[in-house]
């Protein structure tokens, strides 16, 4: 039911697990719920025009920025929310502008969830059902689309804007967008509930070995442990499951070197942001619609010897690319790492041996290699405390009782 002008914003509906959804709230233009008032909108007029755009406003600023070549900037944005005539005030302009460019140019109704520094992973279930993980496990937010018109039109948007297309001959993609945003979007009918999202959001702050014993992660003891697994140059995998915190660790690890040496990361979507001097980054690329132009972490590896690294770290092993790995290690290149997803640290042998079959190498040949090249494994998981350091178990040939 629409209300008159001016009158008071009517109280909404309980926004519980499911409440809203598919109600007619969810109809309306997509709108963001204050956290700590979940199941109620804010109350100010100016707040409310913060999470909510006139639909007939926003697709007149999308045809304006359409029609002139350039990229979308807040000004731009703001010259053609003036364009229009509308009077929203000076805290409403901001709010059309700030929303507005989030549609046209940034995450959509997902945008105000980045701005909360504990939130690392964002995933959209269906137009109603958005969830967010701060490091306590997945929680579920009040954030709602219109429908799913608007949802795949935002998947389709974001993997336009890392190089890649998303359509029926292509239903999940995978893309980096600038700002540190990792995009995963899958669609029906591989996807039999609607459009899917996930995003993992990169921050660019690196916690220090004290903050994270402060979190929890280690205690005294483990710290010790793992600064001298550094300081020894001792060749080291961290492994977890997706989210346990793999990449936070080792990127804290990484920012212990020595300054005199040189890094070379190597990862498939670029996450590690060590504190270092002397760091030099690798990414591989997808092939393009022809299927060409590809380049695999295989080939980063290779390419990656020829730079002279002090220390070679593969930002996660989850392929072929263990065999040059494990070469490189055993050629002089002590002190590297990476991350690799295993249930425990003493599963980690098995999971190489997976690893290395897909690259043509036996059991035997990956034993030798990874006892011979790796000295510890540390295991990283989620548990109701937080993320943790579980285990650090050290790496043999099997051989010893």
């Amino acid at each position: 039911m629409r209300r008159a002008p001016g009158s008071p914003p009517a109280p909404a509906r309980e926004t519980g697990a499911a409440a809203g959804a598919g109600g007619p709230g969810s109809r309306r233009s997509a709108r963001i719920l204050e956290t700590g008032q979940a199941g109620r909108p804010v109350r100010s007029r100016e707040a409310a025009g913060a999470r909510t755009v006139d639909s007939g406003l926003l697709e007149s600023v999308r045809e304006s920025m359409m029609a002139e070549a350039g990229a979308v900037t807040p000004s731009r944005v703001a010259a053609a929310v003036q364009a229009t005539g509308k009077l929203l005030g000076t805290a409403g302009s901001l709010a059309a502008v700030e929303r507005i460019s989030a549609e046209l140019n940034g995450l959509g109704p997902l945008q105000e969830l980045t701005r909360d520094p504990a939130v690392t992973d964002i995933f959209v279930n269906a137009p109603g059902s958005v969830w967010v993980d701060r490091g306590r496990g997945i929680e579920r937010v009040p954030v709602l689309f219109d429908g799913e018109a608007q949802l795949r039109a935002l998947a389709c948007r974001l993997v336009a804007a890392g190089g890649r297309r998303l359509d029926d001959g292509s239903p999940c993609v995978d893309v980096r967008l600038a700002g540190g945003y990792r995009v995963h979007a899958v669609l029906p009918p591989v996807s039999t509930s609607g459009t899917l999202l996930s995003v993992r959001i990169r921050r660019e702050r690196v916690f220090s070995m004290e903050e994270l014993r402060s979190s929890g992660m280690f205690g005294p003891g483990v710290q010790a442990v793992l600064e001298k697994v550094v300081d020894r140059r001792l060749s080291f995998l961290i492994s977890g499951a997706t989210g346990s915190g793999k990449t936070t660790l080792l990127s804290t690890l990484l920012g212990l070197c020595s300054a005199e040496e040189r890094l070379v990361l190597i990862e498939d979507a670029s996450e590690l942001n060590p504190v270092h001097p002397h760091v030099v980054a690798l990414e591989s690329r997808h092939g393009n619609l022809e299927g060409g132009g590809a380049v695999d972490l295989g080939e980063l590896v290779r390419q990656a010897l020829r730079m002279r690294p002090d220390r070679l770290v593969v930002g996660e092993c989850r392929g072929g690319e263990v065999r040059e790995l494990l070469t490189a290690m055993n050629t002089g290149h002590s002190g590297g790492g990476g991350t690799i997803h295993a249930n425990t640290a003493a599963a980690v042998p098995a999971r190489l041996n997976a690893l290395g079959a897909l690259a043509g190498l036996g059991p035997d040949a990956v034993r030798l290699q990874a006892a011979s090249a790796l000295d510890v494994v540390i295991h990283v998981g989620r548990t109701p405390r937080g993320r943790e350091v579980l285990c650090v178990g050290l790496i043999h040939d099997g051989t010893e009782d």
